[in-house]
């Protein structure tokens, strides 16, 4: 892989599961990581210097609120006077729990507001990050932004409705960002996972299931990991993808063709 030292990585909710894994693996390229965390800053700051100490990288840890996109400018600003350029942006934060009530369940339960939120974290702060991001990408020459998915925009998953239509929502909204940002020399791409092992999926009322369906299906017989994930990121991000924008990639272990 290109050499991608002294770069960085702008994420948003990297402290546990899928996003820690990214925001790790750049980390151990060399890349300075700036990232978002909800609530628990001694936890991102643990992090930080975690990776500070292990791969002799710049890590800052900053709160966001995933619902409020207007918190997406002070941000960048903050990470300004922190960083001196931003050469990836990945829209990983998500939520669950109390604000995806109405949003997580059988389709004749859903309600507007759980969808709404579900859509603003999903939708919105993929449009809000990468407005803000790419105008520090330009200043450098360019750069990549990733937003995460899910295939469940593209096989059925029980009271995964709200969240497997904003899942194909951001999928679409990236493929407009890839074309109107090409011009500025940023690729956008989307990675899309199947089930994959974390708090958030064991938040699902039928994680077990889930699980025991997601390794049935599997050609590999087993579940996805964040680091699954994490490498297909990383890869979008560097030279030898330098000609892939507009796509989505799936990394699902085979689970939506069986």
């Amino acid at each position: 892989m290109s050499n991608m030292k002294g770069k960085t990585l702008v994420i948003t909710g990297a402290t546990k599961g899928i996003g820690q894994a990214i925001a790790e693996r750049f980390a151990s390229e060399g890349v300075n990581v700036a990232f978002t965390y909800n609530s628990n800053a001694e936890t991102a700051n643990v992090l930080a210097n975690e990776w500070e100490s292990k791969y002799g990288i710049k890590a800052r840890a900053y709160p966001l609120n995933i619902l409020e996109p207007d918190e997406f400018k002070p941000l960048f600003e903050a990470i300004d006077a922190d960083f001196d350029r931003v050469d990836f942006f990945v829209s990983n934060a998500m939520i669950y729990g109390r604000p995806v009530v109405g949003g997580y369940g059988k389709f004749m339960r859903l309600k507007p507001k759980g969808l709404n939120n579900i859509y603003t974290a999903t939708v919105n702060a993929f449009v809000v990050g990468t407005q803000e991001a790419a105008k520090r990408m330009e200043k450098v020459g360019g750069g990549a932004v990733v937003t995460m998915s899910s295939t469940g925009n593209l096989i059925y998953i029980e009271n995964y409705a709200g969240h497997g239509t904003n899942k194909a929502a951001v999928e679409a909204m990236s493929r407009y960002a890839a074309v109107e940002l090409g011009e500025m020399n940023i690729r956008v791409n989307a990675v899309s996972g199947g089930p994959i092992d974390t708090d958030a999926l064991k938040a699902f009322t039928n994680y077990e299931e889930v699980k025991a369906e997601t390794v049935k299906r599997s050609a590999l017989n087993r579940m996805g990991s964040p680091n699954d994930i994490a490498g297909a990121v990383y890869f979008l991000c560097t030279e030898e993808a330098s000609w892939i924008t507009g796509q989505t990639i799936i990394v699902d272990g085979g689970t939506t063709f069986r």
